[in-house]
């Protein structure tokens, strides 16, 4: 892969038959590519054994196109007005990509088109941007480059919280198809469900 810049970072590391944790521990961005996320309704749900498009990331990728220090993904956070008729919340978004941009969007959407049944679903945030690692891994989260955000978690399932690896999920395939619709996907799709997260990921949605 060639930056504009001149970066250049390598597709394959060459390193065959890696395990699904090699993967999430290890990647190339091969591995980040290398399985399918499907948009909308009609998806294997609940999903196979470790299949998880976008769990697994190629961290570089990710500092070089959002920062690599939380100083650094500070300085492009914007605000971005969260359900201002639902909510009332003001949630900081990277700017970069346009990101914040189609946040903002998505928050349009939901207020324009979906009822008040669907209020409860997100008229909470459990956050948006944090410089942290993922719990139990030294893998950064996507919330560190402030390009995710997570839903009202009253509602949510979360495969640590439960457990066990038996899909669960209570939000709203109306809530999804308005986030993939704008560049999101939802870990709902994901053996390791996160049915609160939803992460800006438009190069797993180009179709």
């Amino acid at each position: 892969m060639y930056w504009k810049d001149g970066t250049k970072m390598q597709w394959d590391d060459g390193i065959q038959n890696k395990t699904h944790d090699e993967k999430l521990d290890n990647p190339d961005l091969e591995d980040m590519m290398s399985q399918k996320y499907v948009k909308g309704s009609n998806w294997d749900s609940p999903p196979a054994e470790n299949f998880e498009p976008g769990r697994i990331r190629y961290e570089p990728f990710f500092t070089k196109m959002y920062g690599s220090s939380s100083g650094e993904v500070q300085r492009s956070l914007v605000s971005v007005s969260w359900l201002p008729s639902i909510c009332g919340c003001t949630v900081q978004f990277n700017n970069i990509n346009g990101a914040a941009a189609q946040l903002q969007k998505v928050s349009d959407e939901i207020e324009a088109s979906l009822g008040k049944e669907f209020h409860k679903y997100i008229n909470k945030t459990a956050g948006t941007f944090n410089w942290r690692k993922i719990a139990g891994t030294n893998r950064l989260s996507t919330h560190a480059f402030g390009t995710s955000i997570d839903i009202n978690t009253k509602y949510s399932n979360y495969w640590q919280w439960d457990g066990n690896m038996v899909w669960k999920n209570q939000i709203p395939m109306e809530i999804v198809e308005i986030f993939e619709k704008h560049g999101f996907i939802w870990g709902g799709k994901w053996y390791h469900y996160d049915t609160m997260h939803f992460e800006y990921r438009p190069e797993l949605l180009v179709d």
